[in-house]
């Protein structure tokens, strides 16, 4: 039904205007400043916020680049910036869907000797560059790209065909890497979730029938959006993305499971449209050939099916971590525009185990035998939910 209704959607979108992307950041303060240094070059970004980020050199000719997730480049002045001596020519501008780049060419070869990011504050980081002359030799050594088109992430899981064979549960403990999450006393909310991961995957495949693949089984950063790529690299059945919140004021305790709010599907929608390879968006539909308004008309009818489908698992998941532990916040079920719920196609939750702010919460989270009722809870809502959404596809199929 999806492909017939595909083609009548193609016939209408001839001509319409595709949304630009959105950053997560933005030039402020001084912008995009580039100086000579003792021989070398250095390197000042003013951004808005604290993005992911990396610095690398390429050969022939010798070009310092910088990766960003992602940075609007609007309002640098390329050319004023090529004046600077040592620049040969500065480039800037998107580099795939979700990264850009700038890339400047510089007159020889040279060696990154300090780079890295501060918050200036609330509003303002700042990434700071220097590099310094070397001979040919060494920089040969020195130059390259990384492996990886976006950093360092976990393997993708091998394909496992959805609606077939075993239930696929995608777990994906937040944050990692150089995003540590949440932290109070000592704890780390990347540390922590990837342990309950590790813990709750052990649970599930005691169970007969259950697979379990993680986005990430070590402390690695994993872009938001690829996450949702995972899930469906690994034919997930469903999303469970685990997090321990902290909030600055107020007090809070118990845990809470979200859903992709209402109001913010249009927008998540539109954003997963811009940013994703075509082969991420729907499972069995080639969109590799369209543009964004397809992709958001495909996209809103699928989660006509799929948005019940995760309320279902979401309120599973509230009444089985309530019975397991007596440990639910006062609302418990929520929604949110949380990037890692965008999947139209796979029902998709966010659990919130409880909040890091909450010394009650941090000792239950760091509580093996909490943890384990919790992951026990965890899994008795999936082979419920399991049962019934099984006996509702049935139900339409007749």
């Amino acid at each position: 039904m999806i492909r017939a209704i595909f083609l009548i959607v193609m016939t209408c979108w001839a001509g319409m205007a595709q949304a630009q992307m959105s950053a997560l950041a933005r030039l402020t303060g001084d912008g995009v400043v580039l100086s000579p240094d003792a021989g070398g070059v250095a390197l000042r970004i003013d951004m808005t916020r604290a993005v992911p980020w990396r610095v690398f050199s390429l050969a022939d000719p010798a070009r310092l680049v910088m990766d960003f997730s992602e940075l609007d480049w609007t309002g640098v002045d390329e050319a004023a910036l090529a004046t600077v001596v040592g620049v040969g020519e500065v480039r800037t501008g998107l580099f795939r869907p979700g990264w850009s780049r700038i890339v400047v060419t510089l007159d020889g070869p040279f060696l990154v000797e300090s780079a890295g990011m501060r918050k200036v504050s609330e509003t303002r980081s700042e990434v700071s560059v220097r590099t310094v002359p070397t001979d040919a030799a060494t920089f040969a050594r020195t130059v390259g790209a990384p492996p990886s088109a976006v950093f360092r992430m976990a393997d993708a899981p091998p394909p496992v065909r959805r609606g077939e064979g075993p239930l696929v549960v995608m777990l994906d403990p937040g944050h990692g890497g150089i995003d540590p999450g949440a932290e109070r006393e000592g704890i780390r909310e990347a540390d922590l979730m990837l342990t309950f991961a590790r813990e709750l995957k052990e649970v599930l495949l005691r169970q007969d029938g259950v697979e379990v693949v993680l986005t990430r089984d070590e402390d690695v950063f994993v872009p938001l959006e690829e996450r949702v790529s995972m899930a469906r690299a690994a034919g997930a059945d469903i999303f469970l993305s685990l997090h321990a919140d902290a909030l600055a004021e107020g007090r809070a305790n118990g845990a809470t499971v979200y859903t992709l709010a209402e109001e913010a599907t249009d927008i998540a929608s539109q954003k997963l449209a811009e940013r994703h390879d075509r082969a991420d968006l729907l499972a069995g539909v080639d969109l590799s050939e369209t543009g964004d308004e397809v992709a958001l008309v495909l996209m809103d009818m699928a989660r006509v099916e799929t948005r019940p489908r995760s309320d279902a698992l979401a309120d599973a998941i509230v009444e089985g971590i309530r019975e397991a532990t007596g440990s639910t916040y006062k609302t418990p079920r929520l929604e949110a525009g949380f990037s890692v719920l965008k999947a139209p196609d796979i029902p998709s939750v966010l659990i919130e185990l409880g909040f890091l702010s909450s010394k009650r919460d941090r000792e239950k989270m760091v509580d093996p035998e909490w943890r384990r009722q919790a992951a026990e809870g965890i899994r008795n809502a999936i082979l419920d939910w399991a049962l019934e959404d099984t006996a509702a596809q049935d139900r339409l199929r007749q």
